[in-house]
């Protein structure tokens, strides 16, 4: 059992990098089960999630070799053997095995996905995408099945009903080798999937659209090995900013593409934070008095869902009151009750956060209900009188690469202590 502790009241100065993005590896790991060689990506975060990924590609056959944040997976030993549903189910993203294995071998047996408890999550959009591309599905106790039936998948015309980050993602891996041509329309815009189309066409892919609301697939027979570095990640960025401005003293944040957090860098310039943005870098001043704001979440390139709650902590040290509105994951509130319990005035009221600022917050032992929630709680114990304990940080390690490193290089109190 591991928990975050925290001392708070000490503010943050120097400079911190940004790891690759969470929300790319998680994809561009099981892609790789289509190359014919060895492929090797650079910028990999240390995070339980590439930590469970790694033993499930493993478990398949893939002889795999990690130095730093260099790792090299070769896939020619990958066999097709049903994925444990335990593995599975430690992490949502084990659903891109489904296009993987249904591309290489025409059939995938993989336990359903798992990850933080965010609400309904359903991957229907996933399904009927493979299912327009000749796959068949059915269930087996707790894993799911899909199969061609010996077809090869065929490329098709599919419409996503709505904006999906994992089904768009999911479709263009096994479009990649299906026959044909595959139109995705309405397709996510998300950084993440131009990250996995660039790997995958430079692994011999044909795709063209990436990063707008129609994707080509042109699919091929063979894909290669190849070496990609993996984007920064913007939501870990986001987090870091945000802390930055709420407890800073002058933090450098580097490693940071602005183009990818227009809309949340958009909102803290509303707020009054005073910022220099450079070609790969930010630097967040101290800050004085603050505005309150409202904030609505929506699909790239909105205000990111994942953005939400590491601001919250933020918002407490405005002047007045405002609103959170998650139009993605409407059930992602439950920060909201452990902000309480450190002394914010913050509810949730008809479906939205509601908060009233100034606040004055104190230590107080809380939990981590989800990666995000996760890290606005180290946020707001970094900000606290007093002693904040955090538990359930197995979330946190999910997404966060070295973070008790990192904010101990800043100057923060902080501490992983295993009971």
């Amino acid at each position: 059992m591991k928990k975050i502790v925290i001392n708070g009241g000490h503010p943050l100065k120097g400079e911190v990098a940004v790891s690759g993005a969470k929300n790319s590896v998680v994809a561009l790991i099981p892609a790789i089960i289509l190359a014919e060689d060895v492929v090797i990506l650079d910028g990999v975060p240390a995070i339980s999630d590439v930590d469970s990924l790694i033993d499930i590609m493993e478990l398949m056959g893939a002889k795999v070799e990690r130095e730093g944040e260099t790792l090299a997976i070769d896939p020619r030993g990958v066999q097709d053997v049903p994925m444990p549903y335990g593995k599975i189910n430690s992490l949502r993203a084990s659903y891109y095995f489904y296009g993987s294995l249904l591309a290489r071998f025409g059939q995938a047996v993989v336990g359903l996905p798992g990850g933080c408890d965010l609400g309904p999550r359903p991957i229907d959009l996933h399904l009927k995408a493979f299912e327009a591309m000749g796959a068949k599905v059915s269930y087996q106790g707790e894993s799911m099945r899909l199969a061609t039936d010996g077809n090869p998948l065929k490329g098709t015309h599919i419409y996503m009903d709505t904006v999906s980050v994992g089904a768009t993602i999911n479709t263009m891996i096994a479009a990649s080798r299906a026959q044909g041509r595959t139109v995705i329309e309405n397709a996510a815009r998300e950084p993440e999937i131009i990250d996995v189309a660039t790997l995958l066409n430079n692994m011999g892919a044909h795709i063209r659209g990436a990063g707008t609301d129609i994707i080509t697939i042109e699919g091929v027979e063979r894909l290669h090995g190849t070496r990609h570095q993996v984007i920064p990640d913007r939501i870990e960025a986001g987090t870091y900013i945000a802390m930055a401005a709420a407890i800073g003293e002058g933090v450098k944040v580097s490693n940071v593409l602005y183009e990818h957090l227009e809309s949340f860098i958009s909102k803290l310039e509303e707020m009054g934070v005073r910022m220099t943005v450079e070609e790969d870098s930010i630097f967040v001043e101290k800050q004085d008095q603050l505005k309150s704001v409202s904030i609505k979440t929506s699909p790239y390139p909105g205000f990111a869902t994942d953005l939400q709650q590491p601001i919250t902590p933020l918002l407490l040290r405005t002047q007045g009151r405002g609103n959170i509105r998650d139009t993605i994951y409407e059930k992602r509130v439950n920060h909201v009750a452990e902000l309480a319990r450190m002394g914010a005035k913050i509810s949730v009221l008809s479906g939205q956060i509601v908060y009233e600022a100034p606040n004055s917050l104190s230590g107080a032992p809380v939990k981590a209900t989800d990666l995000r929630a996760g890290a606005a709680l180290v946020i707001a114990g970094l900000m606290a009188e007093g002693r904040t304990e955090i538990t359930n940080v197995e979330f946190i390690l999910r997404g966060y690469s070295n973070i008790i490193e990192k904010l101990t290089e800043l100057g923060a109190d902080i501490q992983l202590i295993e009971d």
